[in-house]
């Protein structure tokens, strides 16, 4: 008993992490070539698209649009936390929009292809994702209803906070607008932060149990309850990693190409590289997804023999009590 009660706990942060980089250096030759090729045209044209954006012309068209439903909600848009907000947010749609092709092509492939591998006891043996694929698709949509959902409650927060404060005490203290942004920024940063991690669960979930749609994201709600703090912790150092290689290519790629001081194959081959390791965290990413998911599902077998065992002696001794009676 003593025993059982002290392996019900969740293993640690560090542990998933220690054993999804060796489940990944242990088969490092699939995750490196097969797994990675699916995911390259997706890293590469997120990278692309994240630099390049802000200077194209179909980014104006979003902010000044975004601009206007702030100024309509009431918000104070001329603040610099809004100004920020609104060019992130124009951003991250219109990256989000013209990556869109890739999301449900290459970046589905390469979760199929790691989800699929780790199925086998030895995912060298290249197993076809093709039965994973077709859930992951329809989960992937309903994951994208399910971000703009979190995203318009997290405008609908700010619009009744703003809005209550401003009727209330009025903004026209920067202090108060200060706070009131800080304080939605926090709110909405833990609405997307639950989001993003029970989508990335639910993907998992649908490509292991070959089920798709509302249904995988509602057994990634059910399954991540409790466990929301070492979800968290695991997105962490991926999300570091992702976002030094984002600025590695900032650095070495579109600022060398504006300051034009190397010549384009060297920088197209550099460029390369650099997606290539962004591809690689993909795939990091999706096994550290798998073992959570797996350390998840363990927890549940190991809980529920316990229970049907109470179960059972519950029932065996109303069968007592009644023979008592039925004696008596």
């Amino acid at each position: 008993m003593e025993d059982y009660n002290s392996s019900i706990p969740m293993q640690r942060t560090t542990k998933i992490i220690r054993k999804s980089i060796f489940i990944f250096l242990q088969n490092y030759q699939f995750f490196t070539t097969t797994a990675v090729f699916f995911a390259f045209p997706f890293a590469a044209s997120f990278l692309l698209l994240q630099s390049f954006i802000p200077s194209s012309s179909f980014f104006p068209i979003i902010y000044e649009r975004l601009h206007l439903l702030f100024d309509a909600a009431g918000f104070p848009s001329s603040s610099e936390f809004f100004t920020l907000l609104n060019s992130k947010i124009s951003q991250t749609i219109a990256i989000s929009f013209l990556v869109f092709p890739f999301t449900i092509s290459s970046f589905l492939f390469s979760k199929a292809s790691v989800i699929e591998a780790l199925n086998y006891s030895k995912p060298t043996q290249n197993p076809s994702f093709f039965s994973s694929f077709f859930p992951l698709l329809l989960t992937q949509l309903c994951n994208s209803l399910l971000i703009i959902s979190a995203n318009a409650t997290c405008f609908t927060v700010l619009f009744f906070g703003f809005n209550l404060v401003d009727y209330g005490f009025g903004l026209s203290s920067p202090r108060l607008i200060l706070l009131c942004s800080a304080t939605g920024a926090v709110i909405c940063s833990i609405i997307l932060a639950n989001t993003l991690i029970i989508c990335n669960l639910a993907l998992v979930i649908s490509g292991t149990e070959k089920i798709g749609g509302y249904m995988a994201i509602l057994k990634s709600c059910i399954l991540i309850r409790g466990r929301t703090a070492t979800a968290l912790s695991l997105a962490v150092p991926v999300s570091l990693g992702l976002a030094a290689v984002e600025a590695l290519f900032q650095y070495r790629i579109v600022r060398a190409y504006y300051q034009e001081k190397t010549d384009l194959f060297s920088l197209g081959l550099e460029g390369i590289f650099i997606a290539y390791m962004y591809s690689v965290l993909l795939v990091l990413d999706t096994i550290v997804s798998i073992v959570f998911y797996r350390n998840c599902k363990t927890d549940e077998v190991r809980i529920l023999p316990y229970q049907v065992e109470i179960q059972d002696r519950d029932e065996h001794t109303v069968m007592k009590i009644k023979t008592a009676d039925s004696v008596v």
